[in-house]
């Protein structure tokens, strides 16, 4: 089977621009959750998010964050016009630029499409094997990543730029207030007074491309490989998953098999972990069944702690993280819950300080809405 490398990172969150900002706010010990920014045009009691640093242009915010993303990734990578101009680009987001369409009304604007963040991202890159747009979202982002793996292997592209990228959107954060799921604290995965989680905004974006066509071109390093994916649909409800958690357990296990490991061989996973109070208790008996006794020492690291539930973007930000894990063989801390972990979520979360990874794989789940869930596994380079 083609083996598929990660030759490029790029990434913006609440922590700031770039794959290095990233990594910076992963390992800096947080203690109190990050101090969230107000919408001041918002007129609903909780209008709290993470806010990424969005470049100054024309189009939607999404669309903004997805080419910061991208263009950085691209860099990173090395890959000229020749290598993007027959590379193809996969983005996911739930919302796409959701801010055109909640402007005021302006009889004078013309607005455009809501889903052109990867018609967008393909044009200023230049890519011309096609662009693709997934959009189930908040398991967008790791959708999109996933179909990317799967047009490589099936020699449909050597290189696809893939990602996800998600702005705030008022309407999404009046519908999640609305359901009385958006937490007045903060975003706190498996915390026992969790209650609903935190918007976040960001993008990030990889370079996938085949180790042959790695090869020729010359690049001497990458951070991991993309070595499997798991999809599965539960369809239990419109926006809760099955309580059972059977088609989330099938995704991670899938996701094992087609990258060809064992549930032993993973070192780290990022959960979905939304600080739902449902989400939260299913995914720890999923991850429970499939990892079994490790459950209780096997780290887990809950991004949305820190940056917040960036939606379409949050699989393949998840995915970046993972990358960085492998490549510095380092579990970042998590935001301490200390004494208030909840009993029913018995997962490992280190916090205080960074842990040396074991192992050389990380496993990354998004969920989504009518139960559209993924699983990824990356591999770390061998020594």
């Amino acid at each position: 089977m083609t083996r598929v490398l990660i030759t490029g990172a790029g990434a913006v969150s609440g922590l700031g621009a770039g794959v290095e900002a990233m990594w910076r706010g992963l390992c800096a010990a947080p203690g109190d959750p990050p101090r969230r920014a107000a919408d001041p045009g918002a007129r609903m009691a909780l209008p709290l998010i993470h806010r990424a640093p969005a470049e100054e242009g024309p189009g939607g915010r999404t669309t903004r964050l997805a080419l910061m993303a991208a263009r950085e990734a691209v860099a990173d990578a090395g890959l000229d016009g020749a290598h993007l101009a027959r590379g193809a680009v996969v983005m996911g987001t739930g919302g796409g630029d959701a801010d055109l369409w909640e402007r005021p009304l302006d009889p004078d604007r013309t607005e455009a499409p809501a889903f052109t963040v990867a018609s967008a991202v393909a044009a200023a890159l230049g890519a011309g094997g096609g662009a693709t747009c997934v959009s189930n979202a908040c398991s967008a982002g790791g959708f999109g990543l996933a179909m990317a793996l799967d047009m490589i292997r099936a020699g449909e592209a050597d290189v696809v730029v893939a990602g996800g990228a998600e702005a705030y959107s008022r309407v999404a954060l009046g519908c999640f207030n609305r359901m009385r799921a958006v937490d007045p604290y903060a975003c706190r995965p498996f915390h026992r007074d969790r209650a609903g989680t935190v918007f976040g905004e960001g993008a990030a974006v990889l370079v996938l491309e085949s180790a042959g066509h790695a090869r020729r071109r010359g690049v001497r390093r990458h951070y991991a490989e993309l070595a499997g994916s798991g999809w599965s649909c539960d369809a239990h409800h419109l926006t809760a998953p099955d309580p059972e958690g059977a088609q989330i357990r099938r995704a991670m296990t899938q996701a094992l098999a087609d990258a060809g490991v064992g549930a032993d061989a993973v070192g780290c996973v990022v959960p979905h972990g939304t600080g739902t109070r449902l989400n939260d208790v299913v995914e720890s008996e999923a991850l429970g069944a499939v990892f079994g006794e490790r459950l209780g020492r096997l780290p887990l690291y809950s991004l949305k702690a820190l940056i917040g539930h960036t939606a379409g973007a949050a699989g393949a930000l998840g995915a970046v993280a993972a990358a960085l894990v492998l490549d510095r063989r380092t579990v970042p801390p998590n935001v301490p819950l200390g004494a208030d972990q909840d009993p029913e979520c018995p997962v490992h979360l280190p916090q205080g300080g960074t842990v040396p990874l074991t192992g050389r794989h990380v496993m990354v789940n998004a969920f989504a809405f009518g139960g559209n869930n993924v699983s990824l596994v990356l591999e770390g380079r061998t020594a």
